[in-house]
């Protein structure tokens, strides 16, 4: 099964101070130190056609319990890192870190810790909606009354009740989405990763997967997604990361980026005066 989940998700995306001198303090560790690392990406660079750095040495430490939003222009880096992050690129240079296991060496143990939401939600058209999530539960190992439970959850929250009996290929594009997001969800994975999830949402579906968005980071657990809606970002996210030209130029909350640039009043003015100055 674990083989097939791999099969999958490759096939979804393709489409320092010290205190020496005292002895013990008791002090608290701080908010980091308390979290669990989730997503580590250390140094790492990729390059296409030789000479094109994509990712040029990007580093970030994601932990447990926090909503992350990827932002960045057209071109960015964006995609390519996410690909990197769940395997389906292998870095050039560096290494990737899910809850300890190296996506690379250990691509199996690694892989069974997310659940990855691609930018294209065309997969699967000749499969009715019902058949792909079953197909999703049977990839990941879900149970038959797990499934049967999360499936008639999932449905009602995005409204696809009277539609998991049609096929894919009759979908309009927000529903593809819709289903796209439920095989994920059906798992429930200790990491989301989503590429561009709203994309195509009605306004309520797409206020249902912010509410749980923000109940699985509630819970311990991490949201890594990329946007190009800053409202969306600057609402939902604990902190952002801002990626250009394959570099990041900042991570950190939004009141760490906006004490650096004081006249700025919004994510998206905060978003053009970095880019601009990068």
């Amino acid at each position: 099964m674990l083989i097939a989940a791999n099969i999958i998700i490759v096939y979804l995306l393709n489409f320092d101070d010290q205190f020496n001198d005292v002895p013990n303090l008791n002090a608290l560790p701080t908010a980091i130190e308390r979290k669990k690392i989730m997503i580590e990406i250390k140094h790492v660079t990729k390059v296409y056609g030789g000479t094109h750095k994509a990712v040029d040495n990007i580093s970030l430490t994601i932990p447990t319990g926090e909503i992350i939003g990827f932002i960045g222009p057209n071109g960015a880096g964006k995609t390519t890192t996410i690909k990197m992050i769940t395997g389906v690129l292998n870095p050039d240079e560096g290494e990737i870190l899910i809850n300890g296991k190296n996506i690379v060496t250990q691509p199996l143990e690694a892989k069974k810790e997310f659940g990855i939401v691609p930018d294209n939600a065309d997969i699967f058209l000749r499969l009715k909606g019902i058949e792909y999530l079953n197909f999703m539960a049977d990839i990941y190992e879900v149970d038959s009354a797990t499934r049967k439970q999360r499936i008639a959850q999932l449905a009602k929250t995005f409204e696809m009740e009277n539609a998991l009996n049609d096929k894919i290929l009759s979908y309009s594009h927000g529903m593809r989405q819709k289903i796209v997001i439920m095989g994920v969800l059906i798992s429930d994975p200790n990491v989301w990763i989503l590429d561009e999830p709203m994309t195509g949402l009605d306004p309520q579906s797409s206020y249902s997967l912010k509410q749980m968005m923000k109940e699985h980071a509630a819970k311990g657990n991490t949201v890594f997604f990329s946007t190009h809606v800053l409202e969306v970002a600057e609402k939902l996210c604990d902190k952002v990361a801002i990626i250009n030209a394959g570099s990041i130029i900042f991570f950190g909350t939004l009141e760490e980026l906006q004490h650096n640039h004081p006249n700025c009043d919004s994510l998206e003015s905060l978003f053009l005066e970095v880019i601009s100055h990068a």
